[in-house]
């Protein structure tokens, strides 16, 4: 059984989230950023951190790929060379650039040391939708990111989305706003919401 080291609140949500979508068991070892227990599996101290078997691996979007790929069963990984080259380009998409946005912002409320805290609101607040428009733009009239099936992009791709709603980070144009709602109302997101909030 794989173990889930992490926090909640954090990029945990979505590693639950692709567990519960593969319908895989697992543990939680719960551990905040830069504790002793997670730099013990991750130099940074950065969770969330899988743990399968002699495997330990980090970044939330590997992991999810790695899940899929792990339960090729269950659909949720790259068909083909070339749908994994488009996955890959999707998760780069959203961290660097949708998500960004929102990771300065936090990072200048409330984790840089005050002295190098700017206001970088309306600099993120563009940069953002900006990013949103762009994404409209790849996403199309396509019921997921890859097309008419949900992967492990959508996993990511929703929970960055549930982070920018939470942020204040709309209105999301309107093909945006309909997907997101899609994978919002997924089962298995409530069940990883669930899992998240006992920890």
């Amino acid at each position: 059984m794989v173990k889930v080291v992490g926090s909640r609140g954090s990029r945990i949500g979505r590693v639950l989230w692709m567990l519960e979508e593969l319908g895989e068991d697992y543990d939680i070892a719960p551990a905040k950023p830069g504790s002793p227990e997670a730099r013990a599996l991750n130099p940074t101290g950065r969770v969330p951190i899988l743990v399968d078997g002699d495997l330990v691996l980090t970044d939330s979007a590997a992991i999810c790929v790695y899940l899929g790929e792990k339960h090729p069963e269950r659909g949720l990984a790259a068909a083909s060379l070339a749908e994994r080259a488009r996955m890959d380009a999707w998760m780069h998409f959203i961290q660097s650039e949708l998500e960004a946005p929102m990771w300065n912002k936090l990072k200048h409320r409330l984790l840089l040391p005050e002295h190098l805290r700017v206001d970088v609101g309306p600099w993120v607040a563009y940069e953002f939708a900006r990013d949103a428009e762009a994404l409209a733009k790849r996403l199309g009239s396509s019921v997921f990111a890859l097309g008419g099936r949900f992967t492990a992009v959508d996993v990511v791709l929703g929970h960055v989305l549930q982070w920018a709603k939470s942020a204040k980070f709309e209105p999301f144009p309107a093909n945006v706003a309909a997907y997101a709602e899609r994978v919002w109302s997924r089962p298995a997101l409530a069940r990883a919401r669930e899992r998240e909030a006992a920890m």
